[in-house]
């Protein structure tokens, strides 16, 4: 048994049942890392020594019987923007290659109160403004699927790491799509849940409108798993929304029979590589097979919805980083620069009509979802580009197409992979719902991964598998 192929789900059954155990899991890990890690850059900082120590304390702990739950002893690792007491955060950039925080954010330590162990920070797109993993300060991160392919971004170090193996399950940050982009490039799951249900605090921030804090991971069942871990309210955290966590994982099998599914089919959505709208389309066909109703319809307001989520985005993060921008603009990676100047001249009334439509927009969605339980779209236009090709910033505009409108309006979105390209690239598909509406969500997305065979496919990493 290669215990890197495990998921989160199975491994925790063995841990649980004894079978394996979490050094054996966490050294396995480690052992990959250091194979692959040359060839893929997933990782700023590995935490060699803190993951085995954790690992023999969960190892320790569940021997003696005092077993946290499914996620005791399982090896993650955190996208480079959350804060670990004693371990450096750079949020991938210059400014702050050498922090080191004195406190640990609240969602990660939710998983460290679970048992998690953590393996280390994954690289990202420089401040999380961008969307090709192309870092100038740490260096790129590679595709697993092909090595001269961007991951995506800004999470790109969490998808390229789940995807080779490298880790069981991540946490990541979706401003403008930055969860779902690259689980869509990378062939794995990744969920951006309502604004306000898991904590930022702790969290680098980009912007403070639009900031969504999620899990990533090879399955649906290991994203509920990992979302049930870190959801629910902080009251020092002032986007924190008090509503009720439902138990994500007890509906998980209850299929989509006599849902309506509406299925994105306007000229917005329809302009894109014909492989991803081929299996989008063949994706809504299997949601019929498993009985629901499927819907073409016109999704009215995404490109609005888009365009003004990029505005806010470039001027909030203009508005962070005011003083890094006038002092040290040289030490910004050139499109990360580019956008927080082009953020920086906006002027007020562009911006509050930004934010009007950011109201307008998120009403006129929500009452989308009164007539469907959940809305099909692809999660990007296109597979992954080359990391060679276009520039970044032209990169941003085209990758967010259908993420970035779920960002100005708060809604939870998931991806998961629904195909393959000829050339062999992963095609996503992204599941919106209503507010609040992660349990649907993900229920959706585990029967439609029951019901095909895209996620059990693995990138050839290994002469010998």
């Amino acid at each position: 048994m290669d215990l890197t192929d495990l998921t989160l789900a199975g491994a925790a059954g063995l841990l649980a049942g004894g079978e394996i155990s979490p050094v054996e899991l966490a050294q396995a890990h480690l052992e990959r890392i250091a194979a692959l890690e040359g060839r893929l850059n997933c990782f700023i900082t590995v935490s060699s020594e803190l993951a085995l120590e954790q690992a023999r304390q969960a190892e320790a702990e569940i021997g003696q019987g005092e077993y946290r739950g499914a996620l005791h002893g399982l090896p993650l690792a955190l996208k480079d923007l959350y804060d670990v007491e004693g371990v450096r955060t750079t949020a991938g950039s210059k400014f702050f290659s050498d922090h080191v925080p004195t406190s640990t954010a609240a969602a990660v330590q939710k998983l460290l109160d679970c048992g998690a162990v953590l393996l280390g920070k994954l690289n990202m797109h420089e401040i999380a403004l961008g969307v090709t993993n192309d870092n100038p300060h740490f260096g790129a991160t590679h595709n697993p699927w092909n090595l001269d392919r961007t991951p995506g971004g800004s999470s790109g170090g969490s998808a390229a790491a789940l995807s080779a193996g490298l880790c069981m399950g991540s946490l990541g940050s979706d401003t403008g799509g930055s969860i779902r982009i690259p689980a869509s490039l990378c062939g794995i799951v990744g969920l951006k849940p309502t604004f306000g249900r898991v904590s930022l605090r702790g969290v680098f921030p980009l912007s403070w409108n639009l900031d969504h804090a999620g899990p990533l991971a090879r399955r649906v069942k290991d994203v509920a798993l990992l979302l049930q871990a870190v959801a629910g309210y902080d009251p020092d955290d002032p986007a924190s929304v008090d509503r009720p966590v439902p138990d994500y994982l007890s509906l998980l099998e209850e299929g989509v029979q006599g849902w309506r599914i509406a299925l994105a089919d306007d000229p917005y959505f329809n302009a894109i590589d014909p492989e991803v709208l081929e299996a989008v389309r063949a994706a809504a066909k299997v949601f019929e097979e498993l009985g629901a109703e499927v819907v073409p319809v016109e999704f009215p307001g995404a490109r609005e919805a888009a365009f003004a989520n990029g505005l806010v985005v470039v001027s909030d993060g203009a508005a962070f980083h005011r003083a890094r921008l006038a002092e040290h603009p040289e030490d910004f990676g050139q499109d990360v620069r580019q956008r927080l100047q082009t953020g920086a001249a906006y002027t007020s009334s562009e911006y509050i009509l930004a934010r009007r439509a950011q109201v307008e927009l998120r009403r006129s969605f929500e009452r989308f979802f009164e007539g469907y339980h959940i809305l099909l779209t692809p999660a990007t236009p296109i597979p992954a580009p080359p990391l060679q090709g276009p520039d970044a910033v032209e990169q941003a505009r085209r990758l967010t197409r259908f993420t970035a409108p779920f960002n100005l309006t708060g809604l939870p979105a998931l991806s998961l992979p629904c195909g393959f390209t000829k050339g062999g690239l992963p095609i996503g598909l992204q599941i919106v719902g209503s507010p609040w509406g992660e349990a649907g969500l993900l229920r959706a997305g585990y029967a439609y991964e029951t019901a095909t065979r895209w996620h059990l496919q693995q990138p050839d990493l290994d002469p010998d598998r």
